[in-house]
């Protein structure tokens, strides 16, 4: 049973990664072939054409230095985005799940159907619709100007406010369908046994509702943070030009400059700095889970 994750993962994640990898190093001098052999064989010697100055010049600027390039930039602006947006989906996603949860059984099914209806639309038209509320003459604008709230309309569009709104709503599922699995699980007897104790509900539900629900937060936080760090279309739809996202970049750099090693460069960067910190975070965890069963 296990030949079959493992072998998804050979075939999806782990040739994928090595084709990028090759581009990564290949050095296309005046060509445009980014499968441009690496070795080549000349009077039976070896000649190896391999450029490492595509990681290079990730973080090296000729003119401004160590570190002040347009890609560390951007990928910290990435950060920034998938990390709030994660403490968004969280703060928003919670008490949903949480309600979801304790709902009666019988229309359980009803308000997770009403979750995952946004899936049944095309993302495009989800991100596309978000544009038409949040522009000058789009509903939101409208509907304040009705009321008496402002007197012209208001930039809502192409900002940091509409980048997280459409993030949030995007991605708030990912958060909502974890922590739901997780919360429906948790058993009522210890919350009935802490309040006999004299515990009140918020202490009850700080104490032991959410440190029981860890598993499903951490779950939940990697869905949304990790397709957030390499969003592409709600930065180019909802985004400023001052929100450059890595994602954007790497798009400009593979189908704009036609740089497919750098663009290549960019994403083995991207993978290695998402994989690593969650291999060590799962090790560490395992560890704990078996010190707290020994």
């Amino acid at each position: 049973m296990l030949g079959v994750p493992w072998f998804w993962l050979l075939l999806f994640f782990a040739v994928p990664f090595l084709i990028l990898l090759r581009i990564s190093v290949t050095d296309m001098g005046e060509g445009l072939d980014p499968f441009a052999p690496l070795v080549q064989m000349d009077a039976g010697r070896a000649t190896f054409h391999l450029k490492f100055a595509n990681y290079l010049s990730l973080l090296i600027d000729p003119d401004a230095g160590w570190g002040q390039t347009l890609y560390i930039e951007s990928y910290g602006l990435s950060l920034k985005y998938a990390l709030w947006t994660t403490v968004l989906c969280l703060f928003f996603g919670y008490p949903f799940a949480y309600f979801l949860s304790r709902s009666a059984p019988s229309i359980r099914p009803l308000l997770l159907l009403m979750v995952m209806l946004p899936f049944w639309t095309s993302f495009l038209l989800r991100v596309y619709a978000w544009k038409g509320l949040l522009a000058d003459q789009g509903l939101i604008n409208h509907l304040l100007i009705a009321v008496g709230l402002i007197q012209e309309p208001i930039q809502l569009l192409y900002n940091d406010v509409s980048m997280l709104v459409g993030m949030t709503y995007v991605y708030l599922p990912f958060m909502v369908l974890p922590l739901y699995a997780n919360l429906v699980k948790l058993d009522d007897r210890l919350l009935e046994a802490a309040q006999d104790l004299g515990a009140t509900p918020w202490k009850s539900f700080w104490m032991i509702t959410v440190p029981l629900s860890r598993s499903g937060i951490v779950a939940g936080s990697i869905l949304v943070f990790i397709p957030c760090l390499g969003e592409f279309v709600i930065p180019s739809l909802l985004g400023g030009a001052e929100n450059l996202m890595i994602g954007r970049v790497v798009w400009d750099e593979m189908f704009s400059s036609n740089n497919w090693p750098r663009a290549s460069a960019l994403s083995v960067v991207m993978i290695v700095g998402i994989v690593l910190p969650l291999a060590w975070f799962n090790q560490r965890l395992a560890r704990k889970v078996e010190q707290e069963l020994s």
